[in-house]
């Protein structure tokens, strides 16, 4: 890689630490680390939110999904309208309501103690493994441009987004994630003009090709639940995205920290519906990369494997952009990568300090002390996220390992949300069984193909819909024993 390219990288990484560590003048209080006292500007949250949900995962693994097989993965962008409307309407007055800095004092309010530490303790493992992802993504680009170490990479990664979310505070997360999103957006929109130009027939040689291979196709519309198909995708996407924007305490910290309810719902809607053609635009950019190997140059041996799909976009970047390109181009991937690592650090520290230190451990703490749990909490889980990291080299399809993790992690929390915000009974028994309920389905789904060699009930269902059935499954159980119990009650009574 060209130095000016190293140059345009280095600036950048330089640049985003030391402007996010400049607002450590104005993070002195738990107050300012958690919800940035409320007085940030309506479009940098909004941005901030688009940025969280795009990260390296989307730069890097959309593109080298549809260059490996097609536009499947679409499907899960097009149920994010739905969810950001549904999330809008009765999620975000309900936190703006409570006015908490955890999304997840909602769930002890409704079902007790007990229900905050199963969503947060979900909400934790979730977080923990996107940070061990998305380090995981980033090190592939810079290892393909250095050839340095890619452990190494993600350990100095993983340190220095740390440093600088641990001195801002979520002021510096969220003004870092608006300047990001400016990037990664404009970095991809450059990569593919580059692409359509170079190819020796002319930019319609890229429909030709990927018509020819059916490399536009959204996937089987059939009815199968053992594939991924357009359905299966869709439904699972509806699903995880209602858990991202309507409980995740990425989403909710953002409406939280939204100067009024208007511009939190605005922010909401906005910065997700922002994200359907910025995926369509990673997608087209895997489409345009396998025709541009097709007709206008050949891959290395060692990127043929369709295991290594992740790693032509970041290989096209260094040897084929000019440059200048190629540095900004890496820039973007971090941009990325490097937003929503920092809001996962900033986020799970104040679920420790909310959930557990304050409930569990000093709950009259001063303001100081809370700034000790949050900074040390934050170094903690960026060490466990970086160990992770280095545990996914060498996975076949980063994209689909991070689903399947999320589908298993996620316990099908959302079901708890739904049971609290649909039900008006305070069933506490209901809740739990329908949790115990959820958690075996959950169990039985990711472990069946293990422990059960051949078909089995398990295996008839693709992975993506661990979370659909987990989420079905609590939710349908507690609602279901709340209205027996009270009909029971009721029955007693006359």
């Amino acid at each position: 890689m060209d130095i000016i390219d190293l140059i345009i990288f280095f600036i950048y990484i330089v640049g985003i630490a030391v402007f996010g560590g400049s607002f450590f003048k104005k993070n002195r209080s738990s107050a300012s680390f958690t919800l940035g006292d409320k007085n940030v500007p309506g479009w940098v949250v909004t941005m901030s939110i688009f940025a969280t949900f795009v990260s390296s995962i989307s730069y890097l693994a959309l593109p080298g999904n549809a260059f490996q097989s097609n536009w499947n993965a679409f499907a899960f962008s097009l149920s994010l309208p739905i969810a950001s409307y549904i999330s809008v309407m009765f999620f975000v007055p309900l936190y703006r309501k409570i006015n908490s800095p955890s999304a997840y004092t909602y769930m002890e309010q409704r079902f007790g103690a007990w229900a905050r530490i199963y969503v947060s303790i979900c909400y934790l493992f979730t977080q923990l493994m996107r940070i061990g992802t998305i380090l995981y993504l980033l090190a592939l680009t810079l290892n393909a441009i250095t050839g340095w170490n890619i452990a190494i990479i993600i350990i100095f990664t993983g340190l220095i987004v740390a440093v600088y979310s641990m001195l801002g505070g979520i002021s510096a997360v969220l003004w870092t994630d608006a300047i990001q999103g400016i990037i990664l957006i404009f970095g991809a929109v450059v990569c593919v003009g580059f692409i359509i130009f170079s190819m020796p027939e002319g930019p319609f040689q890229i429909v030709e090709i990927a018509v020819d291979n059916n490399k536009f196709s959204l996937g089987s519309f059939s009815t199968s639940l053992a594939e991924s198909t357009f359905w299966v995708v869709l439904v699972y996407g509806v699903f995880i995205n209602l858990q991202n924007y309507g409980i995740d305490q990425n989403y909710v910290q953002r409406y939280m920290a939204s100067k009024s309810d208007k511009e939190a719902k605005r922010s909401a809607l906005v910065g997700g519906v922002m994200y359907v053609p910025v995926s369509a635009l990673f997608l087209f950019i895997g489409t345009a990369l396998f025709a541009y190997y097709q007709s206008a140059a050949t891959l290395p041996i060692e990127l043929q494997d369709v295991g290594k799909s992740d790693r032509v976009f970041p290989y096209f970047i260094v040897k084929v952009l000019p440059t200048g390109m190629s540095g900004l181009l890496v820039a973007s991937i971090f941009a990325a990568g490097m937003s929503t690592i920092s809001t996962s650090f900033n986020s799970a520290a104040t679920v420790f300090l909310t959930d557990y230190y304050h409930q569990y451990f000093k709950k009259t703490s001063t303001d100081k002390e809370s700034l000790k749990v949050l900074y040390l909490s934050s170094l903690i889980i960026s060490i466990i996220g970086i160990v992770i990291g280095i545990a996914m080299i060498n996975v076949k399809s980063a994209l689909d390992a991070w689903w399947k993790l999320a589908s298993i992690f996620s316990g099908g929390m959302l079901g708890l949300f739904l049971l609290g915000v649909v039900s008006n009974q305070k069933n506490v028994l209901g809740a739990i069984l329908g949790v115990i309920a959820g958690l075996i389905v959950i169990m039985w789904l990711s472990l069946s193909s293990i422990l059960f060699e051949g078909d089995s009930v398990g295996n008839s269902f693709h992975s993506y819909l661990t979370i659909v059935f987990g989420t079905i499954t609590i939710f349908l159980v507690g609602f279901l024993v709340s209205i027996f119990i009270k009909n029971q009650i009721i029955n007693e009574t006359a």
